[in-house]
């Protein structure tokens, strides 16, 4: 059976000093989650900003209203700006973000899209990904697929 993500991420960052933080839109919470199961989190995680709103996105996590209004808050440059946001609001060494639609489509993306973002010392990546399992299913699985891009992020850095 493969490792959970949540406790890779837990066996790179114990120990190291480097510490962690989230940004959730569309996950609500359960990449948090998911981190807050591993005991000893605490020692390397430090928080998230669950910001489901566009006016918390811009007054909390400093994304830029343009940004939103040029791309839209399901876009790569929003989570990368969510990302990038609670980084700098935590301090932490790393991030990870999302924004997306755990449920209906619009006329850009379909229901079940993701976008992605990992922040660190590296710079900023995201990833685009698509599920269609319902809404609590989606959401499940866009926090393990976030998990695991940060895992590979951290592993590389």
């Amino acid at each position: 059976m493969r490792e959970p993500p949540q406790n890779r991420i837990a066996s790179l960052l114990k120990g190291s000093g480097r510490t962690l933080s989230a940004a959730e839109s569309c996950t609500g919470g359960q990449i948090s989650h998911l981190i807050t199961t591993v005991s000893g989190s605490s020692e390397y995680y430090l928080g998230s900003v669950t910001s489901y709103a566009v006016a918390v996105k811009e007054k909390v996590l400093g994304v830029p209203a343009a940004t939103v209004r040029e791309h839209g808050v399901v876009s790569s440059e929003v989570a990368a700006a969510m990302a990038e946001g609670v980084r700098a609001l935590t301090g932490s060494t790393f991030a990870v973000a999302t924004t997306g639609l755990a449920e209906g489509g619009d006329e850009r993306y379909p229901e079940g899209t993701v976008w992605i973002a990992v922040a660190g010392p590296a710079g900023t990546k995201t990833k685009i990904y698509h599920c269609d399992l319902g809404r609590k299913a989606n959401i499940r699985r866009f926090a393990t697929v976030a998990l695991t891009f940060l895992a590979s992020y951290i592993a590389e850095n």
